[in-house]
């Protein structure tokens, strides 16, 4: 039987037939834990790569009212690029956890500021990717509770074009979907990748098992956002968070440069156009799947008097 099909059971009693109506319902996320009991449907926001100081502005700017604009239950940021446009620190973790991010993930540039190896052990409420090596520091998974609803949520890297030492992304989520079943009501898996297919065939593959699964990394935003077959929201790329004005949020001339002689040079974060990029997820409190998902994009507006800082 089919996902939210009806069955018809005539049953006999006596001389008469009563109809019974049975719906089976479709995959439930908890895995076993007793959902809460709530009447309407939850919101979550994905906030992609946060870029530098300008992208962690307009997230303290606009991220409170997106709030109560939308009645988000739950924010989930990525911050791998929030500091000067590579990496993060404590006390930025901490400014968007106070501007109202309740999970920050990282990627690949999870490493590139000095000392955060070990901050990171410090900071509840952000996991490094769960398919790096077992002996990285750091959480793999962070889970987050509104309303008595209990959402899980962790990163995997691709191997497509990344140059970092990681597990199998596939292998790595179906161990992560397996630690987690129980203890959360809801599972959200970012994949932090370059491939579209490889982001694609994780869809794919873990349909029917998580809530949602959400591209990163490509600092691009993708028209491919749907609800797969068996009620997965997907998106190849919730794009980036931060100037547009820009490739890939560094200021446009170096990088031409670059690409036109090779000559190394410094890419520092541009400030023209900058916008917030996520995607909603609308997830069905009693199965934990998703219901709808659409690309979010916010513009800052522009103020002459107060010109935005790159770091």
């Amino acid at each position: 039987m089919e996902k939210g099909e009806v069955a018809k059971l005539f049953i006999p009693l006596g001389a008469s037939l009563r109809l019974v109506l049975i719906v089976t319902p479709s995959f439930s996320i908890a895995g076993g834990r007793c959902a809460p009991t709530l009447d309407v449907m939850l919101k979550l926001l994905f906030i992609g790569d946060i870029v530098g100081r300008p992208g962690r502005d307009i997230v303290n700017e606009r991220l409170a009212g997106l709030r109560r604009e939308h009645s988000l239950d739950f924010v989930i940021a990525n911050g791998e690029n929030s500091a000067a446009g590579s990496g993060i620190t404590a006390p930025i973790t901490r400014s968007l956890h106070a501007a109202g991010v309740d999970a920050v993930t990282l990627g690949d540039h999870v490493w590139d500021q000095r000392g955060w190896e070990t901050d990171i052990l410090q900071l509840e409420n952000v996991c490094r990717p769960a398919n790096l090596p077992a002996s990285c520091p750091g959480w793999d998974h962070v889970i987050m509770e509104s309303r008595g609803f209990r959402v899980g949520v962790f990163t995997v890297l691709g191997r497509q074009y990344l140059n970092m030492k990681s597990e199998c992304p596939f292998l790595a989520a179906d161990r992560m979907i397996k630690q987690l079943r129980g203890q959360t009501d809801a599972i959200i898996v970012e994949i932090h990748a370059e491939a579209t297919s490889e982001k694609q065939a994780l869809g794919w593959h873990l349909d029917g098992r998580v809530t949602a699964v959400l591209g990163t990394h490509t600092h691009v935003p993708t028209a491919d956002a749907r609800v797969l077959p068996k009620g997965t929201a997907f998106i190849c790329d919730v794009g980036m968070t931060g100037p547009y004005g820009s490739v890939l949020g560094r200021e446009v001339e170096p990088v031409i440069g670059r690409f036109l002689d090779g000559l190394p040079r410094r890419f520092p974060v541009a400030t023209d156009d900058v916008r917030l990029s996520g995607a909603i997820v609308e997830i069905n409190p009693t199965m934990g799947q998703a219901e709808n998902i659409e690309l979010l994009t916010v513009r800052k507006e522009a103020d002459a008097s107060n010109p935005v800082a790159a770091d």
